[in-house]
């Protein structure tokens, strides 16, 4: 049982990328918090799988297939979360592709705007879609799921981490243009997380071991651990909150000179 701090009942979220990884992990703790959540994503069939899951707990979730390139399937998710459950009070944009892993000037231009439209232009999609409708309820929460690397260079991640340093921009323009309307639009910065989406990262032994080395507490998180932090923010208890940055990456961008071998 979720806490009364984090009690979401009565809210309806929106969460793009939410077939597996951090989005199904933030979609299952928002409806064990009491949302009602419209999940969406590329394909039908994963979503219906997440969504059953969560309405067999007693939750009541939505599957609805969108890509965040497509503004007319974008709207028309967003008009489907409107009928089924009356509105829109909380958005959570982590739907992102990294086609390109390698040297920036390695990447094909294709690889560039591909990456553009989904991770920065397909948040910006989504984001316009749901405003108007937070705006008619007299406010709303939209989260952004950016990157560590959009803080902190990382070697062949220059493409994607282009993309999230842009998402940090966009998440602080949004929410100095969105407070007067009682919208609060704060992004979080993961560091290394256990997903299918990073597994070309730690499903190497010999990359693993690398990648440990940057990270104080020597691991890597949990998609859940994410979907916390995500709770936080779209609960009451973070309202007067907005255009944040929380970074959560087991100490990385502290260096990795500062923790201490035992």
């Amino acid at each position: 049982m979720s806490s009364p701090k984090f009690d979401l009942t009565g809210k309806v979220a929106i969460v793009t990328g939410a077939s597996r990884g951090i989005g199904q992990a933030v979609a299952e703790t928002l409806a064990e918090a009491g949302a009602a959540v419209v999940l969406s994503s590329r394909k039908q069939e994963a979503l219906d799988a997440v969504a059953a899951k969560i309405n067999r707990r007693g939750g009541k979730a939505l599957a609805v297939a969108a890509h965040t390139g497509d503004s007319e399937a974008v709207e028309r998710m967003v008009s489907r979360t409107v009928e089924a459950f009356g509105g829109v009070d909380i958005l959570v944009n982590n739907a992102a592709t990294s086609p390109h892993f390698g040297p920036v000037l390695g990447a094909e231009e294709s690889q560039w705007l591909k990456t553009l439209d989904v991770n920065l232009l397909g948040y910006f999609r989504t984001t316009r879609a749901v405003v108007p409708i937070m705006r008619a309820r007299g406010g709303g929460k939209i989260i952004n799921i950016a990157s560590i690397t959009g803080l902190e260079p990382m070697p062949w991640m220059g493409v994607y981490a282009a993309s999230k340093a842009a998402v940090i921009s966009l998440t602080k323009t949004l929410a100095l243009e969105l407070a007067p309307d009682n919208i609060k639009v704060n992004a979080i910065a993961p560091g290394f997380v256990k997903t299918r989406f990073s597994s070309v990262l730690w499903s190497n032994e010999e990359m693993l071991a690398k990648i440990l080395k940057l990270v104080p507490q020597r691991r890597i998180a949990s998609p859940e651990e994410i979907a916390s932090l995500a709770l936080y923010l779209a609960s009451p208890e973070s309202d007067y909150m907005t255009g944040e940055v929380v970074v959560i990456d087991g100490g990385q961008h502290l260096g990795s000179g500062v923790a201490l071998e035992r």
